[in-house]
């Protein structure tokens, strides 16, 4: 069942890689200034970047450490990421690695900072992942940012975000809220130093359609968000002109954290 599902996110991204790559919500953002801040990168740094997408936070960082692992589960993407940090120019110390979050291929203690950025929610088993993020850090050193989207605490609107996000991308799987995340991470064995909630807005029809959605299925996303609760159409700051929707903002949540042997 697990690898059904992994081959299903294999097809589905590299299908759409070349959209997240060229998209310009994941090479900026408030969310990367402030990982860097908070995980004070030096050139000692050796960083990891799970599930790194079109390569946005490994290209953001690698100026700041000795060198980064761009690794993700599908080879498609990690030759988009590659091609485009390539592209950008600049930097020469970051690598490419096909790699499950959930089974990381690196040794124990390999490395001393650990990103994984707008993706936990398309993992099966976030508490195993974040096992393997916690093994491959290194004592006394090592230390991660997660960002995710953040599930409402209200339980309809958190309904609601499930139900866009599933029925626009058959890979999500489930996000979560604030305290799962930290309970989780402490599970894990990290402390939280800090946490932050982020919004993000997005343009709908860019949004809805980097996932590779037939002009069908837009417009039937786009009615279930006009059709939604004014609660909820408050919470996510719906713009629309005309019956269609321009723009929504939901939040992220950053979560800094240390293994918990650092002193």
């Amino acid at each position: 069942m697990a690898r059904n599902f992994k081959d299903k996110v294999r097809e589905q991204f590299g299908r759409t890689a070349d959209g997240y790559v060229r998209n310009k919500g994941f090479s900026q953002g408030e969310d990367l200034a402030e990982a860097v801040r908070l995980l004070k990168p030096t050139q000692d740094d050796v960083m990891l970047d799970v599930a790194c997408g079109g390569g946005h936070t490994a290209l953001y960082f690698a100026p700041y450490v000795r060198s980064v692992v761009a690794s993700d589960l599908t080879m498609q993407m990690l030759k988009k990421a590659q091609e485009y940090i390539s592209e950008e120019g600049g930097v020469e110390n970051v690598t490419f690695r096909e790699a499950d979050a959930e089974d990381l291929p690196f040794p124990s203690g390999a490395f001393t900072i650990l990103t994984c950025r707008i993706a936990p929610h398309h993992f099966q088993d976030v508490p195993r992942a974040l096992k393997e993020f916690h093994r491959v850090l290194r004592r006394k050193e090592g230390r991660l940012v997660i960002v995710d989207t953040l599930l409402p605490e209200d339980e309809e609107i958190a309904s609601f975000l499930q139900k866009i996000e599933k029925s626009r991308d058959v890979t999500h799987v489930q996000s979560y809220r604030q305290e799962e995340w930290v309970r989780m991470i402490d599970e894990a064995g990290f402390d939280v130093r800090e946490t932050e909630i982020i919004p993000k807005t997005h343009e709908f029809q860019e949004w809805a359609k980097r996932t590779g959605m037939s002009r069908e299925a837009v417009q039937q996303l786009n009615r279930i968000f006009i059709d939604a609760p004014v609660k909820v159409q408050d919470y996510f700051k719906l713009e629309t002109f005309a019956g269609e929707v321009e723009s929504f903002t939901d939040q992220k949540i950053l979560i800094f954290a240390t293994r918990r042997d650092i002193k």
